[in-house]
């Protein structure tokens, strides 16, 4: 079977899904459109995750992804999923853990060889001085975004969210964020 696709609107802007009749293959920030795709059991089950995440009520996600990389990516992106939901790890903090200090640089390398963000979180990894540095090249506003809901959510006391129509607005006590996203189940 060849792969199919289906762009989601989120949070962090359009999330582009591709899976096989086995695996999910990929999710990709997009810049294209919103693509609702033919109806397929992993990127539904995908997308349900990923708003269950959005809204706070799933902290770890269990599809089939399919790792394709070296050793070390691999050794790297399991060790990210080790990264609490809501907390953060430096690159370096990372590269110790994996028992190779001086990888730092390759660890940021097999970061941005993760072909699955959000789910393989490497959004919770930040520089030494607590720096926000590379997401999925450039695109560090994303990363923000991802840490923030997060915090919000581990912070439920200090956080109110509520929902009109296809808008999702979170309130914490520093700031009010808003985000267009579809909440309803996609089928």
């Amino acid at each position: 079977m060849e792969p199919i696709h289906k762009t989601i609107d989120s949070p962090v802007g359009l999330l582009k899904i591709t899976a096989d009749d086995q695996d999910l293959i990929s999710i990709e920030f997009s810049e294209g459109e919103l693509d609702e795709g033919p109806g397929h059991h992993i990127i539904d089950e995908t997308i349900s995750q990923l708003l269950e995440y959005f809204n706070g009520e799933r902290k770890s996600f269990n599809l089939p992804l399919r790792l394709e990389g070296t050793p070390f990516q691999k050794e790297v992106w399991t060790s990210l999923q080790e990264i609490p939901y809501g907390k953060t790890a430096s690159y370096q903090e990372v590269a110790e853990k994996i028992r190779r200090p001086k990888a730092v640089r390759a660890l940021g390398q097999a970061n941005k060889a993760n072909r699955f963000p959000i789910v393989i979180p490497c959004h919770r990894v930040i520089g030494k001085n607590n720096q926000l540095t590379g997401y999925a090249g450039k695109q560090v506003d994303k990363k923000s975004v991802l840490l923030e809901l997060e915090k919000a959510f581990c912070n439920r006391g200090n956080f109110k969210k509520s929902y009109q129509k296809n808008a999702l607005y979170f309130l914490t006590e520093s700031s009010v964020r808003f985000f267009v996203v579809n909440t309803s189940k996609q089928t």
